[in-house]
């Protein structure tokens, strides 16, 4: 056998024998970007840890083969826009979009990279998806509250408080869906439906917010209702504080309002949502096409009374309300 055939044949052999056991692939890292709406405070870390333990179910471990770019816009659209556009740049596999301001900025920087959004009211009407059961493009995720939630809102009010004389739907219409409109329609129809004066108070900064609440409280029978809007959610201290200032019985989209000091919430599980987006993003990585996976519902939703600040306002809060409450705090 002349050498250059023993060696060539040396060598596939070689090339066939098992890789020792002791011998690993390199593992593949993967990236994933999340753009939140509002500020990295303790509703925001609420929502990465209930993420990043739902990857984990998955079988994603942090710093093996998952990395995770977090970006907070605090309500500012242009910073919506810069982080978008920096998150885009790193060609992660998936990025999680929170709330429709966000979702907008990113589906205006990539048309390529799969999105996931959540807490999102209208996706069709946002030009986000074309169906809901097939969405088409590289977007998908998690609604949140309907438009009739303001007819809903109204409701409440007028239940908790019977003198209900006049209510304003509070919002900054950067943030929210259609400017507002959106939620507007069923906001009109309660206000006619219960005899009560629909206010619309757009706001853009606190000092906006500040004139529209102190306007308010001059007259009474005053009520405020809140939809889900990552502005009002940065200033929700602020919001709290002036509505108990003037006395001003108010109802919030989130759970973490109530805590905080106003009077009662009703509105999704966001926490929940963060969970359910975890699962999506894990198929995604592994190949699934957001095309392909449904836009899905809520599921899980909150009833919260503070039963502390009804009493600083002289309010007795109906039964029918009490016993419907998934939470009262005392």
């Amino acid at each position: 056998m002349r050498r250059r055939e023993f060696i060539r044949l040396l060598g596939g052999a070689l090339a066939t024998q098992a890789i020792p056991a002791n011998a690993q692939e390199p593992v593949r890292m993967r990236t994933v970007g999340v753009l939140m709406g509002f500020a990295n405070d303790v509703e925001a870390k609420a929502r990465v840890e209930v993420f990043e333990q739902g990857l984990e179910t998955e079988g994603w471990s942090l710093g093996q083969n998952l990395r995770i770019e977090y970006r907070y816009a605090e309500g500012d659209s242009a910073r919506m826009q810069a982080f978008a556009k920096e998150l885009v740049e790193l060609n992660p596999g998936c990025i999680v979009g929170h709330s429709t301001p966000v979702v907008t900025a990113l589906m205006h920087a990539t048309r390529t990279i799969p999105i996931v959004f959540v807490s999102v009211s209208d996706p069709i009407g946002g030009g986000f998806v074309a169906s809901m059961a097939r969405p088409g493009g590289n977007i998908t995720g998690f609604t949140i509250l309907h438009a009739s939630i303001a007819g809903k809102y109204v409701s409440m009010l007028k239940d908790m408080v019977p003198q209900l004389a006049r209510v304003a739907l509070m919002y900054n219409p950067d943030s929210v869906p259609d400017a507002g409109t959106f939620f507007a329609g069923a906001f009109m129809e309660a206000a006619a439906k219960y005899k009560v004066q629909p206010i619309i108070a757009e706001v853009h900064d606190p000092a906006e917010i500040e004139n529209t609440i102190t306007k308010l409280g001059s007259e009474t029978g005053s009520g405020v209702a809140l939809v889900p809007d990552n502005f009002t959610t940065v200033h929700r201290e602020l919001i709290i504080l002036l509505t108990a200032r003037f006395r001003i019985p108010a109802i919030y989209p989130y759970r973490y309002f109530a805590e905080a000091g106003g009077l009662m919430s009703y509105g999704v599980d966001a926490v929940d949502l963060f969970r359910r987006a975890s699962e999506y993003v894990s198929r995604i990585l592994r190949g699934a096409d957001p095309a392909d996976l449904p836009v899905q519902a809520p599921t899980k939703f909150e009833f919260v009374i503070n039963l502390k600040t009804a009493e600083t306002l002289g309010l007795v809060i109906p039964r029918v309300l009490l016993v419907s409450a998934n939470r009262v705090i005392e």
